[in-house]
């Protein structure tokens, strides 16, 4: 067995892992619904208004940074004092699609949905929900809705990508990843995503052209840079797939160039690789041990029907 890539799914050789761009989830239960829009309670007036302001703010800043308890508790406390502003209801989406929790994102974000405003961005994170449950044919519709009416929705786009690479509909996907990098607040993930694309393409030098450029926008997006290893070392290039950094698993990135190079055909390349890999963590690496025995069985099937041949 070989370790998982991130977001990798090379041909039907590698298990599928797609990464998505950030989408973000939950309170005990959603917030009843008032007569106003806006406000606390009943309250209507503009100064109601206002007072949701900052607790947005701090709500959508949590989530940005991935502190998904101190958001539950604002909003919590937001509800508690009764706000029924829509817009809380579209953070609460984003906060259960951060906590996987999908079905419940779906029915959350379907609410906001009621809110002409913020139906675009409720209905992208509804069909992020429902592709992250597994239901392509029903989040594909909703993201194309939601793309129709705002265009600037990248991580809309960058998951109809996912979905397009999925039915292998390489110009589809293109498209999409491209209508998504035209956002200026677009994350590196969809450089990874559509260089990973091109990596399920064969097209190696491409693709390790997309992963450089979503390193260089987001020097810590790991996945990217597994995928570029994977790029160079499927490219033959095995010395720049594994050179690492003091703080990397360098057993770990041995074994996935050993692994790129068996899809290559090359096994004496991937036999050296997979022995340094055991050689680095010791004779408890089964993955790599596992794989040293596929490849000398490859080896040993090449030699004998070699023996037959007249």
């Amino acid at each position: 067995m070989v370790s998982t890539f991130k977001r990798h799914r090379l041909n039907t050789a590698l298990r599928s892992a797609v990464v998505l761009g950030a989408s973000l989830a939950v309170l005990a239960g959603a917030p009843a619904q008032a007569e106003g829009l806006f406000g606390f309670g009943r309250a209507k007036s503009a100064a109601a208004e206002q007072q949701i302001e900052p607790v947005l703010d701090a709500v959508n800043q949590a989530l940005a940074e991935g502190r998904l308890v101190d958001a539950g508790r604002i909003l919590d406390s937001a509800y508690a004092a009764g706000a029924v502003d829509p817009r809380l209801l579209l953070c609460s989406g984003e906060l259960q699609l951060a906590r996987e929790r999908y079905d419940e994102a779906i029915v959350t974000f379907s609410q906001a949905e009621a809110s002409a405003p913020l139906k675009a961005r409720a209905m992208q994170g509804r069909g992020l929900a429902l592709s992250k449950r597994g239901r392509p044919a029903d989040a594909v519709p909703v993201l194309e809705e939601a793309v129709r009416l705002d265009p600037s929705l990248w991580r809309a786009w960058n998951t109809l990508g996912v979905e397009k690479d999925r039915r292998h509909d390489w110009a589809g996907a293109a498209d999409a990843y491209e209508h998504a990098l035209k956002a200026p607040d677009a994350s590196a993930i969809v450089l990874n995503n559509r260089g990973y694309s091109l990596l399920l393409q064969e097209k190696y030098r491409e693709a390790s052209n997309d992963f450089v450029l979503a390193l260089q926008k987001d020097p810590g997006l790991s996945g990217a840079r597994t995928n570029l290893r994977l790029s160079l070392a499927l490219q033959g290039d095995y010395q720049r797939a594994t050179s690492v950094s003091g703080t990397e698993d360098r057993a770990s990135v041995l074994n996935n160039a050993g692994f790129a190079a068996v899809l290559r055909g090359d096994l004496n390349a991937a036999e050296g690789l997979f022995k340094q890999a055991i050689d680095v963590r010791g004779s408890s690496y089964g993955r790599a041990i596992e794989n040293l025995q596929m490849v000398k069985a490859l080896q040993a099937s090449n030699a004998q029907l070699a023996a037959r041949a007249p």
